[in-house]
């Protein structure tokens, strides 16, 4: 929605939209609330090895049974939490020092997830610059799913006009190969021509995580309950990592490419927290306060619950829509959502939440 103003005004609006993101960022700077958590982060860096060396003794000791389907689950489910913690340390959440926290992402995204970090670092940077922007943000463009009218009109004809009417019903039995799109793409983005940092160190790393762990399944297992294993672990973590970060922008606004926004309104408008008790923010990993990890994203994890009220209420102050929703409800928006993209619905910006609001 465009507001028309005098062009004087008009000026005076911008400077003053311009300076909404400094107020809060001053609050949030006096709160405490940027200043580093080394006692949390440290105590994590240290449990990971030990917890994933736990799961691969376990591992080891119960041998060639299907009961190893559960192993498989808590494997995806550890290495989500991984994933979680090196998004924190690409952030630059966990240390002031850029080296450290590139090294720690490298450490934990490549060698513990097998997940190329520079790959997802340039992704998500794009990402976080313009939320929900058709044509820039590069969370939007996935092969399967379409989230913009023109994504749907683009794909159809006769065979796949119904599945995309339909899309919602396939959405999250498509995640189950997300956890096998990200690390063939880190693979394939790793090996391109184009510039990398340290690629080298990301291939050696990469290696090590996705051979080194195949082989060891392989060694293990027998060749069925191996090829078992491996499809429920990538399905898990790829339904985890998926449903963590879907609710976070999916079914809000989307922002034509034309369209100018102040960082404050870009980031708050198009970004959806998810409201629950601290189990949600573990199982979240802190993405379920989308809002301020997006206003403030070098933020330490543990400080993000204490932020978010100071943004609602500077939010409601200035009239800008801030949105939260339960996890489950968040999932009935989204699918909601694409399956009315699917039919061919033409509006971007008809946010059900936000069309709500209207309504009152």
């Amino acid at each position: 929605m465009v507001r028309t103003t005098p062009a004087g005004s008009a000026a005076v609006d911008r400077a003053g939209q311009a300076s909404d993101f400094s107020g809060l960022a001053m609050l949030i700077q006096e709160a405490g609330l940027m200043r580093r958590r080394y006692g949390y982060y440290w105590a994590k860096l240290i449990l990971v090895p030990v917890l994933l060396a736990g799961a691969i003794v376990l591992f080891v000791v119960l041998g060639d049974t299907w009961w190893q389907m559960f192993t498989a689950v808590g494997f995806g489910i550890l290495f989500t939490q991984i994933a979680f913690l090196g998004h924190d340390a690409a952030h630059r959440q966990i240390f002031l020092s850029g080296r450290w926290n590139d090294w720690i992402s490298l450490l934990l995204g490549d060698l513990f997830v097998g997940m190329s970090y520079g790959w997802w670092r340039h992704k998500h940077t794009r990402h976080h610059a313009n939320p929900n922007k058709v044509g820039t943000d590069p969370d939007l463009e996935l092969p399967v799913i379409s989230f913009t009218p023109e994504q749907a009109g683009r794909r159809r004809n006769p065979v796949t006009a119904w599945l995309i009417a339909h899309q919602g019903l396939f959405f999250f039995p498509v995640l189950t190969l997300e956890g096998l799109s990200l690390h063939a793409s880190s693979v394939a983005r790793v090996l391109k021509r184009e510039q990398v940092d340290r690629r080298w160190v990301e291939i050696l790393l990469l290696s090590v995580r996705l051979g080194g762990f195949v082989a060891l399944v392989f060694i293990i297992l027998s060749p069925g309950v191996a090829a078992a294993f491996l499809a429920v672990q990538l399905a898990v973590f790829g339904v985890y990592v998926g449903a963590s970060f879907a609710p976070n922008h999916k079914g809000m606004p989307l922002v034509p490419r034309t369209a100018r926004l102040d960082f404050l309104r870009r980031q708050v408008l198009m970004s959806r927290n998810i409201r629950g008790s601290r189990v949600i923010d573990t199982l979240m990993g802190g993405l379920n306060y989308q809002v301020e990890h997006h206003l403030f994203p070098s933020m330490p994890r543990p400080h993000l619950r204490r932020a978010a009220p100071i943004v609602k209420a500077y939010c409601r102050e200035r009239d800008i829509p801030y949105t939260e929703t339960g996890l489950f409800q968040s999932y009935g928006v989204v699918l909601r959502y694409i399956d009315r993209v699917g039919l061919g619905e033409r509006d971007p910006f008809d946010c059900p939440l936000i069309a709500q609001r209207r309504a009152i």
